[in-house]
């Protein structure tokens, strides 16, 4: 069975910085991870492989510090990694990006036959939209399954996939015809720790790389030529003023003194100017 496995390297988000001349984000200096969704994602396609044979390919679209985190995933078991990587892809929005991401998986079916479970973090923790896996699904005419909670059968032979989604209110079971996209999210597992040998290949590891005339991708597809969305502004949010702690020395001093504060924001607003 082939599985291939789409990641992101994405910024540490403890660590980001907005420009206030520009309100863009400020990525120099600021650390990459492995978008830690599809961190969930490859450890279940590593998963899947040992439960039912097979390989795994883990893709990426980016700039070469990009195969960090693909060695990333080599490290967590992956067999291959593939870095799509050109200045036609830069600038990319989601549906310029699930375009690009849907070439290079076509042309990894060519090079190392079909992919029977196509697997995706249900977001990148930049971005935050959803919208990417969704997209592949779409542009390989697949059936998806989102927000994968839990893989409970891959049946190559039946042609199936039965998987749990997580929603707000519950647990949906699945079913759904091979091959087929699904998304997880973050409960579906627990990523291992990397074994020495595994870290070993990985950090000797060269990433396959391949650019847009290698996946075949239109060029007016690609990047900002085929983005029909454009950040105009990017901010951060106020802070927010900090909490009042109520001290006393028992609830009834707490409960009077909370009712004392309450008086008092009240009074303060009604007299407040305009």
């Amino acid at each position: 069975m082939h599985i291939i496995v789409c990641v992101k390297q994405v910024p540490d988000t403890t660590d980001v910085r907005i420009n206030p001349e520009t309100g863009t984000l400020v990525r120099e200096g600021v650390p990459s991870i492995l978008n830690p969704y599809d961190a969930h994602a490859c450890e279940e396609a590593v998963r899947l492989k040992e439960r039912y044979g097979g390989t795994v390919t883990a893709i990426s679209m980016g700039p070469p510090q990009a195969a960090e985190a693909l060695r990333d995933c080599i490290a967590l078991g992956a067999d291959r990694a593939v870095l799509i990587s050109d200045r036609a892809f830069a600038g990319a929005d989601t549906w310029a990006t699930s375009y690009a991401l849907s070439r290079a998986i076509r042309r990894a079916e060519r090079e190392w036959g079909p992919a029977q479970v196509i697997l995706c973090g249900k977001q990148a923790i930049d971005g935050d939209t959803a919208q990417v896996g969704p997209g592949i699904a779409r542009r390989l005419q697949l059936p998806q399954i989102t927000y994968a909670y839990r893989i409970l059968e891959v049946d190559k032979a039946a042609g199936r996939v039965v998987a749990e989604r997580r929603l707000e209110k519950g647990i949906e079971t699945v079913e759904a015809p091979l091959p087929c996209l699904l998304t997880c999210v973050e409960q579906i597992n627990e990523p291992r720790y990397a074994s020495l040998p595994n870290l070993i290949r990985a950090i000797r590891y060269q990433c396959i790389v391949w650019g847009a005339a290698d996946v075949e991708a239109d060029p007016n597809q690609c990047g900002l030529k085929g983005s029909p969305t454009a950040v105009a502004r990017v901010f951060a949010p106020p802070e927010r003023e900090p909490g009042d702690i109520i001290e006393g020395a028992d609830v009834a001093e707490k409960v009077s003194g909370l009712l004392d504060r309450i008086q008092t924001r009240i009074r303060e607003a009604a007299t407040a100017p305009g």
